[in-house]
């Protein structure tokens, strides 16, 4: 088990659609991560939803229905700078500020969310 997937158990999985809706919040009002998206953002933060219910130890329904995460290879069509890269994770860790979690609990979530949005770019 990853310590990530304790995550679940510690906060539950309606603090996850919170912090979800709070991220999204976060993009509506950001240009940069605004257009990345398309009109209708309902579809975009159910799969994050699902996504980060599952990396941090909740059921499985992403993969089920999606198949195996594989992150980068599904953003590559877009470009991730570092620019990007922050804009991603200041609206990230907005959001999981506003969530206010167990303070265990936010600093294994924000490690992952520096983690992966370092992994994710593919543009210098």
């Amino acid at each position: 088990m990853n310590p990530f997937q304790s995550i679940y158990e510690l906060i539950g999985e309606d603090q996850i659609r919170l912090l979800t809706q709070y991220f999204y919040e976060e993009v509506s009002q950001n240009s940069e991560l605004r257009r990345l998206y398309p009109e209708d953002l309902e579809p975009a933060e159910r799969r994050l939803f699902l996504f980060l219910l599952q990396v941090f130890g909740g059921p499985q329904t992403y993969s089920e229905e999606r198949g195996h995460p594989r992150l980068r290879m599904r953003h590559l069509d877009w470009k991730i700078d570092p620019n990007m890269r922050n804009h991603w994770l200041n609206a990230m860790l907005t959001a999981l500020d506003k969530l206010d979690p167990d303070q265990n609990a936010k600093e294994l979530m924000a490690g992952y969310f520096i983690k992966v949005a370092n992994h994710m770019i593919n543009h210098e």
